[in-house]
């Protein structure tokens, strides 16, 4: 697996790859108990999974499945954590490394739902309706009533998401257009946390130079502290 830039910075993401690489062989039937040796954290999760397993369909288990879909010039690339699927129905099982969110319901309208399903639908003989996708949380909270969270496809979901999907690639292809010709492209907000936080790096955060600019607005807060620690000027006492 290649070693995303900045990942050794961030444990917990690191932790998370092998969790999945862990699940992974389970599914294909290999031997696990070398990985969940090296980390305590590892072996909990996965107890967590063998206590409260997310509700999963009868059918054929394919681990880190991948799936392309050409659309407006594009190829858009889903890779599912786990895909099942029988002759009536497929479920995506994707394992998330933290707790259940208190606004899970979100996740419905998250854009890893949207494309996920939207690809799977675009790819099979699957009608929406036959397609759900389920979010597995291995540190789920003592308040939580369940570790997982299945959401339902439907057709008109699956519109809704291909008018998103053709607005936002048009969008896309105009500012390649633009960069093309001498113009930067577009970033979101660096203040937003999608590039750098506490518990997230983007992969291209490095390419972006976003990780040289929250150091240097780390470096501009120690500064100002320090100004407003100093004492006032003599001369102020003296006027």
């Amino acid at each position: 697996m290649e070693t995303v830039a900045g990942l050794e910075a961030y444990p917990h993401q690191q932790l998370g790859s092998q969790f999945h690489q862990l699940m992974q062989q389970r599914s294909l039937g290999l031997e696990i108990e070398p990985l969940l040796k090296t980390n305590h954290r590892l072996q909990a999760w996965f107890d967590a999974f063998l206590q409260n397993p997310p509700m999963m369909i009868e059918g054929e288990q394919d681990s880190e499945h991948q799936r392309l879909y050409w659309q407006d010039g594009f190829v858009l690339v889903a890779v599912y954590d786990l895909l099942i699927q029988n002759p009536n129905q497929a479920q995506i099982v994707d394992w998330k490394t933290y707790a259940l969110p208190k606004r899970a319901d979100r996740l419905r309208h998250h854009w890893q739902t949207q494309l996920y399903l939207y690809v799977l639908a675009e790819t099979s003989d699957y009608q929406p309706e036959q397609l759900s996708m389920t979010y597995w949380f291995a540190e789920a909270s003592a308040q939580a009533q369940t570790h997982f969270l299945t959401i339902s496809y439907s057709t008109t979901l699956h519109q809704q998401t291909k008018q998103a999907l053709a607005r936002l690639l048009t969008r896309l292809r105009q500012d390649l257009t633009a960069y093309e010709t001498g113009e930067a492209m577009q970033q979101v907000a660096f203040s937003d946390g999608k590039c750098v936080s506490p518990n997230h790096q983007c992969e291209f955060a490095e390419r972006c130079q976003r990780q040289l600019q929250e150091e240097a607005a780390i470096a501009l807060q120690d500064e100002l502290a320090d100004i407003e620690a100093m004492p006032e000027p003599l001369t102020d006492w003296l006027t």
